[in-house]
């Protein structure tokens, strides 16, 4: 318990009568000071004790809302499964089956609709309307930022990035184009193609080029333990992608939720299969997904089951292949575009010498190239730091290690 501030002494004052005026004067402006000086102490002590009523008012007020909080009983949640004509709703409480038919309340008859999540108390009279469910895990999905990659840093694609640009970007930019025409833009692209070609660099492209909403995830993220659980990931995904349309969802690794389906009676592969019949009953189901555009990647395409690849699901199967002697040219210079170079580099020639390297073994080149230069405390790359580059790059793969370089898809 703290302690009540201890007042100042009172200062006192003692006039010798016989005094001359002068040391009279002398001794009131003495006085006078002590005062001053006592009366700025009771302002410092006031001030502090202020502040602590304060703070002590604050906790006394959050006490009291978790006093009534606790006093307060707990609400249910429960969906609205039928809305009758006479203001009345039949409600089914989460975790039973009881359906109970309860009377709306005035402030909620315009705005309650059967499959509404509400809740509800003790006696089943509707409280509020909640928000859709959504699992978290498929909200966390939703990229915010734009990634900070454009079609010019992706080097020896153009073909493939117009054809992205055709399938993802210009249905939700210039929809009025395939109104024109009379036709329906095509509804998904599935991209495929060895490691490293740079798959993934062109989701984030387009990520960063539109102002869709992004929601990115990896088809192993759709792999779950738990019946069921897979399949409302997906739901949710689409349902996120409704609410915030327009919008683009990316799947990577699809190969991973939608492999070929087999006889297997296990119960992982038939949880994976449950899950893939979800996904391509969002793909192409009843209701018009509006301005949601889905994009996939993979490096095995081979994999894949039939049914998600027929069209109507991904319309534009866009093959990304390693690149060629001139796409490798370009995807040097993109990389070593911010490098302090010799004159003496020869992109052309390194081009030729890294034939069957893809975007990120050349990547991971340009970085081993100016590694060797800071080894020697240069600030200049030269060639002859890219040919030793080269021979370590090559040294390594014969060895069956790839580069320490992060590959990107």
């Amino acid at each position: 318990m703290s302690r009540s501030p201890s007042l100042p002494d009172r200062p006192t004052l003692d006039l010798d009568p016989e005094s001359s005026p002068r040391e009279r004067l002398q001794a009131l402006k003495a006085h006078y000071s002590d005062i001053l000086e006592v009366n700025r102490e009771l302002e410092r002590q006031l001030t502090r004790i202020q502040d602590r009523r304060a703070e002590l008012r604050e906790k006394v007020d959050a006490l009291q809302r978790e006093n009534e909080t606790l006093k307060t009983a707990s609400l249910y949640v429960a969906t609205v499964q039928d809305v009758t004509e006479a203001e009345e709703a039949v409600v089914k409480q989460h975790g039973n089956n009881q359906e109970v038919l309860t009377e709306i309340s005035p402030d909620l008859a315009d705005t309650l609709e059967m499959g509404d999540r509400v809740a509800i108390n003790d006696s089943f009279a509707i409280q509020e309307i909640l928000d859709d469910e959504t699992d978290a895990r498929a909200r966390a999905m939703e990229i915010t930022d734009s990634p900070a990659v454009s079609y010019a840093d992706i080097g020896g694609l153009e073909d493939e990035i117009r054809e992205v640009q055709e399938a993802v970007e210009d249905p939700l930019s210039h929809p009025e184009r395939f109104e024109a025409v009379g036709v329906e833009p095509p509804s998904g692209v599935l991209l495929h193609g060895p490691p490293g070609t740079g798959k993934t660099m062109l989701a984030k492209a387009v990520a960063n080029h539109t102002d869709a909403t992004f929601i990115k995830m990896a088809g192993s993220e759709l792999v779950r333990k738990f019946i069921g659980e897979g399949s409302r990931m997906v739901r949710d995904l689409f349902e996120m992608a409704a609410r915030r349309e327009p919008a683009i969802i990316f799947i990577d690794e699809i190969d991973a939720v939608a492999s070929k389906r087999t006889d297997s009676k296990t119960s992982g592969d038939a949880e994976v299969q449950r899950t893939m019949m979800q996904l391509l009953s969002e793909m192409d189901g009843f209701e018009d997904r509006g301005e949601v555009r889905i994009m996939a990647a993979t490096n095995r395409f081979d994999m894949l089951d039939r049914a998600i690849l027929r069209p109507g699901r991904f319309d534009r199967l866009i093959e990304v292949p390693d690149p060629d002697a001139t796409a490798r040219e370009e995807i040097l210079r993109i990389h070593s575009e911010r490098m302090n170079l010799a004159e003496d580099v020869d992109f052309e020639a390194l081009a030729r010498r890294t034939e069957g390297f893809n975007g990120a073994q050349l990547e991971s080149l340009t970085t081993e190239a100016g590694m060797f230069a800071i080894r020697d405390d240069r600030e200049v790359v030269r060639m002859g730091d890219f040919r030793e580059a080269h021979e370590k790059l090559e040294t390594e793969a014969s060895q069956g290690r790839p580069p320490y370089t992060t590959y990107i898809q």
